[in-house]
């Protein structure tokens, strides 16, 4: 089967769906009746991190085997990854805790005082013990979104008109009007500027009650996040997560006390009960969702193993399932 294509939806599900269905030459459309990348979209306040071995701390061993192959596929359709690794610290109260994730994630290395220093100078002012994770990287959500609907539309898929051929339904927590055991899970972030503190990479601060990271998108500007909250509400940032994340941010380090707020965001992940996607077959129509906080990290996959489905006939291992004799 070769199309055409429907996609319902345009975050990264839909848009990673199209350029995957397309570069193998399928005839695409894709339709969100809000049109291009925004702040509509819950991929839009992302962190971008690309970083399955530390997700795998607390993820099924899947989710890392399938995410390690995220950051050479979006490079491959014309995303910016930065390949500078992660640091995961910790406070000197909750050191216990740096210990529990380095037996998690075996590729961890160890960083010294002197190690941290060269990596990060900033950090070492106040860590004498890090973890370093060198094979992960990062990508601006925003730009890359905003990037890859220019480059399918060049590639000649088709953004609004009518329904066509297959329907992918990859509209995320809107699909719950049909997947009923998906929830949502709510994060909120902030956008700040803070020239006084200079990062290479993402920063992961472990804590107790707030864990955080920090992302770096140049100029002095850092992503904050993020809360995760069993709620399907999109629309509302409560003053206690807003000031959960400055807390772990001035934690992390002081000058963030200075720092300039730019942005607050908040939207639902869509996820299903043991936080894994599916690619799920009802009636006539294939719906892609539930990638939770793993959209950038999981999006690719998730669309490979479509686009195999519907144009090689063959079944995904995991995640897929069939309801239409159900």
């Amino acid at each position: 089967m070769s199309g055409p294509f429907t996609i319902i939806g345009g975050g990264v599900c839909g848009l990673a769906m199209a350029a995957e269905l397309s570069s193998r030459s399928a005839q695409v459309t894709v339709i969100d009746p809000k049109g291009a990348p925004g702040d509509h979209a819950c991929s839009w306040w992302a962190g971008g991190m690309l970083a399955p071995d530390c997700e795998g701390v607390t993820a099924e061993p899947e989710i890392v085997r399938q995410g390690r192959k995220a950051a050479r596929w979006w490079e491959s359709h014309g995303a910016a990854v930065h390949h500078a690794g992660t640091i995961v610290v910790a406070l000197n109260r909750d050191q216990s805790d740096l210990a529990t994730f380095a037996r998690r994630a075996p590729t961890a290395t160890s960083l010294s005082k002197t190690q941290i220093a060269d990596h990060e100078p900033h950090l070492a002012e106040r860590y004498s013990k890090a973890l370093f994770l060198a094979d992960e990287g990062h990508l601006d959500p925003r730009t890359t979104l905003i990037a890859l609907h220019a480059r399918l539309h060049q590639r000649g898929v088709r953004f609004g008109g009518d329904i066509k051929g297959q329907v992918i339904d990859c509209r995320g927590l809107a699909a719950r009007d049909t997947l009923t055991d998906l929830r949502g899970v709510k994060g909120e972030m902030l956008v700040v500027r803070c020239p006084d503190v200079t990062l290479s990479r993402p920063v992961r601060l472990l804590h107790p009650r707030f864990p955080l990271y920090i992302v770096p998108r140049g100029d002095g500007v850092f992503m904050l996040g993020a809360t995760q909250i069993e709620t399907g509400e999109r629309g509302r940032a409560t003053l206690r997560s807003v000031m959960e994340l400055m807390n772990a941010a001035y934690a992390l380090h002081p000058a963030f006390g200075e720092a300039e707020l730019l942005e607050i965001g908040v939207d639902a992940r869509p996820a299903f009960r043991d936080n894994q996607p599916r690619i799920r077959r009802i009636g006539d129509v294939i719906y892609a969702n539930g990638l939770f906080r793993h959209g950038f990290l999981l999006a690719p996959a998730l669309a490979q193993m479509t686009a195999d489905l519907l144009l090689k006939g063959k079944i995904p291992e995991v995640w897929y399932e069939d309801h239409r004799e159900r």
